[in-house]
């Protein structure tokens, strides 16, 4: 049987179900795909900048995630043989969200779909893919979802389609929509974790990491539960020369850049299982509306990890999409000229963080003798001038005022 609702977002993650949640709220009818069947899956992106904590906090859900565990982390930190060469003080920005907390994605997202399905107008689609769109005199009117082998596929008619599904996104795909990849950044980061002592009762400081200690710079911060995230960063394609002289190898290569870590790296990386590689590039979809589709967060505009903005600007993006497609709803209006106020919205704060993204790595991340040497001592300079302050707090708190219509959250719970 088809299924009729007014908003169909294709991805339950951070983007689509915080979208998702203030659709329901508004009176909204929504009906979310997930192609995975629970949230017991792997995560990457889960450091949360105040601007993001500030709009979940609004929508009632960070307080409950952060109840699940999290950690604060009072600064950002780039290091260099022990030395720290920018000291960025989060404690410094204005509070309450002034650090950068830490909150795996699985904790995000339970609060975020139970307080979605606390509202009658919210379905959720487990294990259905999208497989096709519903196209009708050339606008997106649905989507045909398919789910595990042997079950039929079902039609979700709606007035609009909002993709959520990722960077390489499949609505994308099948809308025809292209893609322009731009090789911003010259790493990829070889992400692994590592176990932690508990640090019960206290309030020691937690910091996030950028280090160089010997060979390239790696990526740190403390995650939960009792863990380190590291992210060791290689040049685009230089992983599969190492891969191919086995896992002892890069265990050994990993030593070397977080000596720091060598004993627990030795004990707990055992094989390539326990390393995830994350192709580094920065893009944006051709088009991010057309008739009857929006396109939000990664499926949209894809980043790098520097400066923790993924999961942050896809939060953004949700809340400058909610007024827009309550009123192409309510109007009965769901072309590209109404759906295109979200896309002037978002793309000019989009390119200016991409640009910072740009600066921090070639700050940061720099290999060659010449950049690593005196690209770091530039940026230590220039974390001493009013202008790092400036540019931490729009790393912080975004480039752009996005603000939530608290207005429009009229719906009653069950």
């Amino acid at each position: 049987m088809d299924i009729d609702t007014d908003i169909c977002v294709v991805g339950g993650g951070p983007a689509g179900l915080t979208l998702a949640l203030l659709l329901v709220r508004s009176g909204i009818r929504v009906t979310v795909l997930e192609r995975s069947r629970s949230l017991d899956r792997t995560y990457r992106g889960e450091i949360l900048q105040p601007g993001g904590q500030a709009l979940l906090d609004e929508l009632g859900v960070l307080a409950p995630a952060r109840e699940r565990g999290a950690v604060e982390h009072d600064r950002f930190l780039l290091e260099e043989h022990g030395r720290v060469l920018i000291d960025g003080d989060y404690r410094r920005l204005p509070g309450p969200y002034n650090c950068l907390l830490s909150l795996p994605q699985r904790h995000l997202l339970t609060e975020l779909l139970a307080a979605c399905e606390r509202y009658d107008g919210f379905r959720q689609l487990a294990g259905a893919k999208a497989t096709a769109l519903v196209e009708e005199g050339g606008a997106v009117r649905g989507v045909v979802a398919g789910g595990s082998a042997g079950a039929p596929a079902q039609v979700v008619r709606a007035r609009c389609v909002v993709a959520a599904d990722g960077r390489f996104s499949k609505v994308r795909g099948l809308a025809g929509i292209g893609y322009r990849r731009q090789e911003l950044f010259s790493q990829d980061v070889l992400w692994f974790r590592l176990s932690a002592p508990p640090r019960p009762g206290t309030r020691r400081p937690c910091d996030v990491r950028v280090f160089r200690a010997g060979g390239n710079p790696v990526l740190s911060y403390r995650s939960v539960p009792d863990a380190l995230q590291l992210g060791w960063t290689l040049p685009h394609g230089g992983f599969r020369p190492l891969a191919d002289r086995g896992i002892d190898h890069i265990v050994e290569q990993l030593c070397r850049a977080a000596p720091e870590y060598a004993e627990r790296i030795r004990a707990e990386i055992t094989g390539f299982a326990d390393l995830s590689l994350l192709d580094v590039f920065s893009g944006s979809a051709e088009q991010w509306v057309r008739h009857g589709l929006l396109l939000i967060g990664d499926a949209a505009h894809t980043h790098s990890p520097i400066g923790a903005q993924g999961i942050n600007l896809a939060i953004r993006d949700a809340v400058a999409a909610h007024p827009v497609l309550v009123e192409a709803v309510r109007s009965g209006d769901a072309g590209a000229a109404r759906l295109s106020r979200y896309a002037e919205l978002r793309r000019p704060e989009v390119e200016r963080i991409t640009r910072i993204q740009q600066i921090q790595s070639r700050m940061m991340l720099s290999t060659g003798r010449f950049s690593s040497t005196l690209r770091p001592r530039a940026a230590a300079l220039m974390s001493r001038t009013p202008l790092y302050g400036a540019l931490l707090r729009r790393i912080a708190f975004g480039t752009a005022p996005v603000r939530l219509r608290t207005d429009l959250l009229a719906a009653v719970e069950r």
